[in-house]
């Protein structure tokens, strides 16, 4: 199955049947406490990373210097989606303005970062998707800095590589392995299918409390 259409199937579906899919498979990939900042819309794809560290801490550079974030913008191709790993305990931002304006020229289709972002209103003035675990007004400038591009990162406990998948919207983000995304679509595809029927049954006036029964509680063994 193409990359086009794996990330045509992911966006049919929401984070709740993704993650239904999961449990189902026994699988992790939730990531809490990552909101929609900007733009109302489900994002999904696959996935380019970057890393920061403290300031401090991060290697020196050779060469000119380059801000953080400008290589994974240069990487991605359109439709492909940034992911944050900022977990230094920093209150600096790891995404801004910028980045999102030369992001959104591309065809970037979101960012989701762990950690603080900022320059919020002008995501949504660009409409583009940001999902993050904070907000700040403060400069990433002299506190940290990118230490890895397309390599695996953490996000809210998930180990998170190049090509892997994500979705995200308004309940939660999930990501998805490259290895399990056929195996996760098919689950979550069913979960849906099920969830679509229950929704009609509903509105053909049978009774929830029959509509929500063990079928129901049962559906994700």
């Amino acid at each position: 199955m193409s990359q086009a259409e794996t990330t045509k199937r992911l966006a049919r579906l929401d984070s709740c049947a993704i993650s239904d899919a999961l449990d189902k498979l026994g699988l992790e990939g939730f990531a809490p406490g990552l909101l929609q900042r900007a733009a109302e819309r489900r994002i999904a794809g696959q996935v380019v990373t970057y890393k920061l560290a403290r300031a401090a801490d991060a290697p020196a550079q050779s060469g000119p210097p380059r801000h953080l974030g400008t290589t994974a913008v240069q990487l991605a191709q359109p439709g492909q989606i940034i992911v944050v790993e900022q977990t230094t305990g920093v209150n600096a931002g790891c995404w801004g303005g910028i980045l999102t304006l030369s992001a959104k020229l591309k065809g970037i289709a979101g960012v989701v970062a762990d950690g603080p972002v900022r320059d919020i209103d002008e995501a949504r003035s660009y409409d583009f998707p940001v999902y993050s675990s904070a907000t700040t007004a403060r400069t990433a400038r002299a506190r940290v800095a990118e230490v890895s591009t397309n390599e695996p990162v953490v996000i809210a406990g998930v180990t998170v590589s190049p090509g892997d998948y994500v979705m995200a919207d308004a309940s939660g983000v999930v990501f998805i392995a490259q290895a399990n995304i056929e195996q996760v679509l098919d689950a979550a595809e069913q979960i849906a299918g099920k969830e679509a029927a229950m929704a009609k049954a509903l509105l053909d006036g049978k009774p929830v409390t029959e509509v929500m029964g063990a079928d129901y509680e049962h559906m994700l063994r």
